[in-house]
């Protein structure tokens, strides 16, 4: 019989309760509280008795260390919430042409809080791609913890009937995340072990792209929190194939982006580009490629190579917002469709130790800097 450890057990529980949280809103959330309780009290009691307990373990040496294949660190939360917040549906166009009204919808999100105390913390928040929540995310979540740096694990599927968007991108519009990203803002940003001035979002893939559009001045104007803006961004494998209007005029905060050269998803000539025009108008923005790293990178789950052969790519399509809000096809001028023969199928995810291993300290020194843990 295969045997799970009371950490594994206790992240399974939390994901659970995540899920659980994310499928009920509104009146069903209230009636669900006492259970909810309950359950988070017995997790933190059985997992917080388990940690004390636990034996220490001999340290390797700082040669076998840096050489090794790098692993999550052990959480180092002290006190895990979750969070349902209000959000909403919109399609590209709704959001485009600055509609304020959509379909409601009640997200939820992990908050992890690495130490107890008073004091106000950074936080960054964490947005997956089109596979949801994997692993790669809570990967990242346990390394910001272990640096001191809370973390918000968003999830913008569930409560959408999403499982993902792997082989149909079309069930959710690429900018309703930006829309859900600062909602979470707004949720941070009051918490009271929060510091609002030090909130950053990381983004993967397409929550990725999210990240990266959100720091648009225009996008903030039209759907954002008023007078609360995100001190970093953390952009690891965006599509950046789209030329938004207004799209060079992001706010005055650092940009960070990470992606493979070798990466058949979302290719890295456009994300170059992008950049060149960022950089020229003055902002703080750098692209760092790996060579011959592939999409999801950071996903250890993927050493051995996943080719997704049903998965749509727009790698080969330029796109573009016109003047009603729409999004066309540059080569054609028609409204872009999945169906467009630009579009094509069969990217593969894959880790790559290397690029991994250099993303984490690039990200640890940009955090110490900007978020100041």
């Amino acid at each position: 019989m295969k045997r799970f450890g009371i950490g594994f057990i206790c992240d399974k529980v939390s994901r659970t309760v995540i899920n659980a949280v994310a499928k009920r809103g509104g009146d069903k959330l209230k009636r669900f509280g006492t259970m909810l309780i309950a359950v988070m009290l017995g997790l933190v009691l059985a997992c917080g008795s388990q940690e004390a307990k636990a034996p220490a373990k001999q340290a390797a040496s700082p040669e076998k260390a840096e050489k090794a294949a790098p692993q999550a660190p052990p959480a180092q939360a002290a006190r895990m919430e979750i969070h349902s917040f209000p959000s909403m549906t919109l399609t590209d166009h709704e959001f485009l042409t600055g509609r304020k009204e959509g379909k409601p919808v009640t997200l939820a999100g992990e908050l992890r809080l690495p130490r107890p105390g008073n004091d106000r913390l950074p936080a960054v928040v964490l947005l997956h791609g089109s596979g949801g929540v994997g692993g790669n995310v809570l990967d990242w979540e346990q390394y910001l913890n272990a640096m001191g740096v809370a973390t918000f694990v968003l999830d913008t599927f569930t409560a959408r009937g999403i499982v993902n968007t792997l082989n149909d991108q079309s069930q959710l519009g690429r900018t309703s995340m930006i829309i859900d990203v600062y909602r979470a803002l707004d949720v941070l940003a009051k918490h009271p072990r929060i510091d609002p001035s030090r909130i950053a979002l990381m983004g993967f893939s397409r929550g990725g792209q999210a990240a990266l559009y959100s720091s648009l001045k225009r996008f903030q104007r039209m759907h954002g929190p008023v007078d609360q803006a995100f001190a970093a961004y953390i952009v690891l494998y965006p599509l950046c194939n789209t030329a938004f209007r207004d799209d060079e005029d992001v706010v005055d905060k650092p940009i960070r982006i990470f992606i493979g050269s070798a990466d058949d998803f979302v290719p890295v000539a456009p994300c170059r580009a992008y950049v060149e025009r960022l950089k020229a108008k003055g902002k703080d923005v750098q692209l760092t490629e790996y060579a011959g790293a592939g999409h999801v990178f950071d996903g250890r789950a993927f050493k051995t190579p996943l080719k997704l052969e049903k998965a749509p790519t727009s790698r080969r399509c330029e796109l573009a917002e016109a003047e009603n809000g729409v999004i066309v096809n540059v080569k054609t001028k028609q409204p872009f469709t999945w169906g467009d023969p630009c579009v094509e199928y069969g990217p593969t995810l894959a880790y790559n130790e290397n690029a991994y291993t250099e993303a984490r300290r690039a990200v640890k020194d940009f955090v110490t800097t900007t978020l100041k843990p």
